[in-house]
């Protein structure tokens, strides 16, 4: 009788710490070395001392692995708060991307056209090229990035996702 794993699932976890040296490396290592991997990670100092930062992971697995990470990063001494915002409930996600596009004629006018379909902003201009910033959603930018692959994309950067719980509580 083969026992069926649960799916993986896609969890974004906001992660409380105090800002000092190498507690980026510990939580890196954390997942390193039980062989999680890291989707997306961002980092923000949240605190007007500089005291307190906010690292936000996008992370995937089977309900008693993303248990284990909470469990373990909750235990790293840093660490103030651990919240599963999608175990939570209802929250915002948001990742910036710049896109940049070369093409001339029709690509260059296409590109402009989806641009303002998808509110991204040109934020730097050429005749040859087009940069764009896009913000939104992990999905809304990804299909962003495939239409642009078809006009002429040339380079990709993005943040990585911060998210929030929905609501006056907080994280």
């Amino acid at each position: 009788m083969k026992i069926r794993q649960a799916d993986p699932e896609r969890h974004v976890l906001a992660i409380t710490v105090d800002n000092e040296a190498g507690i980026l490396a510990k939580i890196a290592g954390l997942f390193t070395a039980r062989g999680y991997n890291i989707d997306s990670l961002t980092v923000a100092d949240i605190s007007e001392d500089h005291a307190v930062s906010r690292i936000t992971i996008v992370t995937n697995g089977p309900p008693p692995v993303i248990d284990q990470i909470h469990a373990q990063l909750e235990r790293l001494i840093p660490v103030h708060k651990v919240t599963d915002l999608t175990a939570e409930g209802p929250h915002v996600e948001r990742e910036l991307a710049l896109v940049k596009v070369a093409g001339t004629g029709e690509k260059r006018v296409e590109a402009l056209r989806l641009a303002d379909i998808f509110r991204a902003r040109p934020v730097d201009t050429t005749t040859e090229s087009f940069v764009f910033e896009i913000t939104g959603p992990p999905d809304k930018v990804d299909s962003f990035i495939v239409l642009m692959r078809e006009l002429g994309l040339v380079e990709v950067g993005r943040t990585g996702i911060v998210g929030m719980m929905r609501g006056a509580a907080a994280a």
